[in-house]
């Protein structure tokens, strides 16, 4: 299992969490290229071939912090992903992606000092759509 943390030393000074290797974001570039350009397209910009034919625009995954002034909210966006926090309804064209549940962990601290298990693949999903920012997180909450 590979493990990792998110000091809750960043979150508290607003500072930047840094990837902690690349290898996640070139496995969540794979499932995104699989799994979500389609629909948001192969930057990331919600204009993917099949888009048009969605009740829902596809949202422009590249303005994430954008449009929380600056701020990368990793569970929330894992849990719109898969419901990793059931926190937030998905999307009606949004569907599941069961491989995001399934296979190898790794744990992460959220923010109060407990490291918590997730979906490995979820994670890389997530890790690889900060990389596509634009602009770039300033600060991170869990």
């Amino acid at each position: 299992m590979r493990q990792i943390r998110l000091p809750i030393l960043a979150f508290a000074l607003g500072c930047a969490f840094q990837s902690s290797a690349e290898a996640p974001s070139a496995e969540g570039k794979a499932l995104f290229d699989q799994h979500c350009s389609a629909c948001h397209g192969a930057d990331g910009r919600g204009d993917g071939p099949a888009a048009a034919s969605l009740k829902t625009q596809p949202a422009d995954l590249t303005r994430i912090t954008a449009r929380r002034n600056g701020v990368w909210p990793v569970l929330e966006i894992m849990s719109i992903i898969d419901g990793y926090t059931k926190v937030t309804n998905t999307r009606e064209d949004m569907p599941v992606i069961s491989e995001l549940s399934s296979g190898s962990t790794v744990d992460f601290d959220t923010g109060n000092g407990l490291a918590t298990s997730a979906s490995a693949s979820l994670f890389a999903l997530a890790d690889f759509l900060e990389t596509i920012q634009s602009p770039k997180p300033e600060r991170y909450v869990p």
